[in-house]
């Protein structure tokens, strides 16, 4: 077999019989580029020109076949085109559109089956409609020749059933390793995320932990200036409460001082009329200097009258004069008064005034510390989700990849059992091997028990020889009619010896007449 060459010949045999059809069995690498004008010839050993071929056939391929793929067929050489039966070597070849050999197989060579094989006989199958069993007599070597022909179609079978459960094993395990290769770095990527994910999870913990320690700071200093405002509350009620007195205060000092000014004011009008009085008595005493004594004495009467007045009137002007001086420190008492709930009444204001300020700036940072806060929660949240589904699809890939072990274990298996198979199939070949030399030895037996049966036959009636003969020959007929020969009867490229071919073919046929065994032989396997 051309082990170089993109086109391998099976299954090649050392002997074939020219009385039958010849199966030519190839394979083509996916390397190879068919075409319809590929053509397989018999040549004989030595040839030197692709036109000094013997007969030839076109090389076909499968229904759905696809260039650029490996497939194994077989081709079909007609018993009417093969050589005679001769010591002549022969080769099949392979030829392509161009005219290159692509393939040569081994050699082998045509020879006649001897007469007077071991018969076989065979009872067909009763019809439908009750008629008698029939009794075929056909030769123990076709017999075993169709055997081994089925076993050697099983044996293809199960190597090309073998060969596409090995390529489909490898191309699911070359799929595995693909998709476990991808599992693997897209668990890395997500091993990597997941640590960033954790990392930033840290961190926004770290800052939601300062948060919280910054809102405790912030509920303490509103805490401490809650109890500042209701001290500050405290003293300005206490203020207020100053101030109230110190109104009363002033409220009872003016009117004291009005008691004081309608008291002055009558001490006046008392002076005035006394003031009037003295200048009436004046008046009246210059108008009675000159009267009687009695007058005198009432004029000294009334001059102690008048000193007393004096006095009473002095110590009435020392009381004014005090009464004023009392109105004055009331006044500046009122006025220091005034001026103390001016300053308390100012620094109400400023304390209020700062305490507004405090309470908004304090409004403003809790609003702003509640959004901080709820949009870290919210964050944090989104991120236990993300982690969450994270962790979920973690457990989907190892779900996934359990899975998938699963299925190598089954595949493993699979190939335990395609193993176990090749191995049952290398034992039926030990088997078939065997049995080939089992029945090389039988055909020894077999020749030394034709030249028995070729002296018994001497005596056997020529027409029953003739019976066996013609059955024999309609069943070679039958199964070489059923031969597609359009193939066959196709001009070959450069075919210049056909007529020469069909006498030939004639001869053999009236020769293959004589013949009723057929010599069994086992093709040399590849």
């Amino acid at each position: 077999m051309d082990k170089q060459s993109a086109v391998v010949f099976r299954n090649v045999g050392q002997l074939y019989f020219p009385q039958t059809r010849v199966e030519c069995h190839y394979s083509l690498s996916s390397d190879h580029q068919w075409s319809s004008s590929d053509w397989i010839g018999i040549f004989e050993m030595g040839w030197s020109s692709v036109k000094q071929y013997y007969t030839y056939t076109w090389a076909l391929v499968p229904e759905g076949y696809t260039e650029g793929t490996s497939v194994d067929f077989c081709a079909l050489f007609h018993a009417s085109y093969l050589p005679r039966p001769s010591a002549v070597e022969y080769q099949f070849v392979y030829v392509d559109r161009m005219g290159e050999v692509r393939a040569r197989s081994r050699p082998f060579t045509f020879c006649a089956p001897k007469p007077l094989d071991e018969l076989e006989t065979l009872k067909e199958e009763q019809d439908e409609e009750g008629e008698e069993e029939l009794l075929l007599v056909i030769p123990r070597a076709e017999l075993l020749q169709s055997r081994l022909e089925e076993c050697l179609k099983k044996q293809a079978d199960l190597q090309r059933a073998l060969d596409a459960a090995k390529k489909e094993a490898e191309n699911e395990k070359v799929d595995s390793k693909e998709a476990r290769m991808d599992w693997e770095c897209e668990r890395e990527a997500m091993k990597a995320e997941i640590t960033e994910l954790r990392d930033n999870l840290r961190h926004d913990r770290e800052l939601l932990k300062n948060m919280e320690g910054k809102h405790k700071d912030v509920k303490y200093n509103q805490e401490n200036l809650n109890s500042e405002l209701s001290k500050l509350m405290t003293e300005k009620a206490e203020s207020l409460q100053q101030i109230k007195d110190l109104e009363d205060d002033i409220r009872v000092l003016t009117d004291r001082e009005k008691e004081g000014n309608n008291e002055l004011e009558r001490l006046k009008e008392r002076v005035r009329k006394m003031s009037s009085q003295m200048k009436h008595d004046e008046e009246k005493r210059k108008s009675l200097q000159v009267e009687n004594e009695a007058a005198v004495a009432e004029l000294r009467g009334l001059q102690d009258r008048v000193e007393t007045s004096e006095h009473i009137a002095e110590n009435l002007r020392r009381e004014l004069r005090e009464l004023g001086t009392r109105q004055g420190s009331t006044h500046a008492e009122l006025h220091q008064a005034r001026l103390q709930v001016a300053q308390l009444t100012l620094l109400l204001s400023e304390e209020n005034l700062v305490l507004r300020e405090e309470r908004a700036n304090w409004a403003l940072e809790r609003e702003a510390n509640k959004h901080a806060a709820e949009s870290e929660k919210k964050k944090l949240q989104d991120l236990s989700c993300e982690v969450q589904r994270k962790e979920e699809w973690l457990q989907e890939e190892r779900t996934e990849r359990e899975t998938l072990e699963a299925e190598l274990g089954e595949e493993k298996d699979y190939n335990k059992v395609l193993l176990r198979e090749l191995q049952e199939l290398k034992a039926s070949l030990r088997k078939i091997q065997k049995e080939r030399e089992e029945e090389q030895l039988n055909k020894q037996d077999l020749v030394s028990y034709i030249h028995q049966l070729e002296q018994r036959l001497e005596t056997v009636p020529e027409t029953r020889s003739n019976i066996a003969v013609s059955t024999c020959i309609s069943s070679d007929s039958s199964s070489e009619d059923d031969i597609d020969e359009s193939s066959i009867c196709e001009d070959p490229p450069a075919s210049d010896t056909q007529d020469e071919k069909r006498q030939d073919c004639d001869t053999r046929a009236d020769e293959r007449k004589e013949l009723i065994l057929k010599d069994h032989v086992n093709p040399v396997l590849r």
